[in-house]
């Protein structure tokens, strides 16, 4: 059975308002890998008009710290890489420290987008992460910023763009929603899959609805797509320099 990457979680312990501790944490990996997922990004939010790079790094490294000490010798338990949710900021693709807040080693940025609309300069600001930085943006929870009767836009315009789109979990399982997150996904509008999750109570892991939601659907061919994407921007196969743009 396929399984995609969680590429969008708050299983750090005590960095932000994910994960309160690390016992909490290990259960939510533990949750994870019940619903068969083999990798989960932690992902901790970062605001450059509230911290520095160097601050949130030390708070983000000592809270891994801790969380890989605690699950040495785990058994079952995901893989876990580190990256960012990287607040949108004017002037980020000139920023030197970007690629710092990528995902470790790779040459991919989680971004959270302001509120929609957006402006010209804002998908502009988006293109020039590539052009500039070499990285390849990643377009936070795009369900946060568009609902079935009001879009903006966003879908056609970002898919002009040298950008990846990640979707929650939530966006295929509201009535709401499903239908227009099939429709997006079977479009490849949607590249990535996340959780967002934050604990174990309110906003727990739920990937595995999710997919079974998409199998159901649309069959087993859209995770497997996903998983290409994985693939290619987390260096297991292919250029990721090449992704979306061939």
């Amino acid at each position: 059975m396929v399984s995609v990457t969680d590429f969008h979680s708050h299983v750090l312990p005590g960095i932000d308002d994910g994960s309160g501790s690390v016992e909490e944490s290990i259960a939510m990996l533990r949750l994870e890998a019940e619903q068969g997922i083999r990798r989960v990004i932690a992902t901790p939010h970062f605001y450059a008009q509230y911290e520095t790079p160097e601050e949130f790094l030390r708070k983000r490294n000592r809270a891994e710290a801790r969380l890989r000490k605690a699950i040495e010798g785990c058994e079952g338990l995901p893989k876990l890489g580190v990256g960012a949710e990287v607040y949108f900021f004017r002037g980020m693709s000139q920023s030197d420290f970007l690629p710092w807040l990528t995902i470790r080693g790779k040459r991919c940025i989680l971004i959270e987008m302001p509120p929609a609309p957006w402006t010209e300069d804002v998908y502009r600001e988006l293109a020039a992460i590539r052009e500039r930085q070499g990285l390849i943006p990643i377009i936070a929870h795009i369900d946060r910023y568009i609902a079935p009767l009001r879009t903006y836009g966003i879908p056609r315009k970002l898919a002009e763009l040298p950008v990846l789109v990640q979707a929650n979990a939530g966006f295929f399982l509201e009535k709401s929603t499903a239908g227009m997150a099939i429709r997006m996904l079977k479009a490849d509008q949607i590249h990535l899959l996340g959780s967002d999750c934050h604990n174990m109570t309110s906003r727990t892991p739920n990937l595995q609805a999710a997919m079974d939601c998409i199998r159901e659907k649309l069959g087993d061919a859209p995770l497997r797509r996903i998983r290409r994407y994985e693939r290619q921007i987390l260096g297991d196969q292919g250029d990721p320099r090449h992704v979306r743009m061939e």
